[in-house]
């Protein structure tokens, strides 16, 4: 018995060790990350052109959209691996699924009868200079009215013009969704 008192106590030592808050280089309070010891860490002596296809259907509308999240975590990892916050140049194409967390907050508790969970993120972000646009064709696919749209989101004509514009200017697609 004492073996094994002995053996948990030590278990729990152990973990603990391993335990970390998690930080927020660039982005505060949302997409948190973790230090990894001997990682490889990004390039932070250049300049990163990053455009997300944002399309992740969230079921749960009373939290913040996790695609959304992981556009902080991904920028808080370059930040922790020493890229600098001006270096980062993001734009975000929020389509399909994805649609409804553009909404003013109006508009998301009309539907949802719950405050629009992303605002802060969306402020956050924009505050950072990423850039959030939305497909014009999922909006009216959705019957959203542009009035409704948060007006910190941009409105495309669709999330294919928008996402392969910023292709052909240099940005690397990546899809969260």
């Amino acid at each position: 018995m004492k073996f094994l008192l002995s053996l948990i106590i030590a278990v729990l030592i152990a973990c603990s060790a391993y335990a970390q808050e998690a930080l927020h280089p660039i982005i505060p309070s949302f997409g948190g990350i973790y230090a990894i010891e001997g990682g490889i860490n990004p390039d932070s002596e250049i300049e990163y052109n990053i455009v997300i296809d944002l399309k992740l259907l969230d079921r749960d509308k009373e939290s913040v959209n996790r695609g959304l999240n992981n556009v902080a975590r991904m920028m808080n990892l370059h930040g922790l691996g020493g890229v600098k916050a001006e270096n980062l140049n993001v734009a975000v194409v929020i389509h399909g699924g994805a649609t409804d967390l553009i909404l003013t907050n109006e508009a998301y508790q009309k539907r949802y009868e719950v405050d629009n969970p992303n605002l802060e993120l969306i402020n956050i972000l924009k505050e950072a200079g990423v850039e959030l646009y939305v497909c014009g064709q999922s909006l009216l696919s959705r019957k959203y009215a542009q009035s409704e749209v948060n007006p910190k989101i941009t409105i495309g004509l669709s999330m294919l013009t928008v996402f392969t514009t910023y292709m052909h200017n240099g940005y690397v697609p990546l899809v969260f969704g």
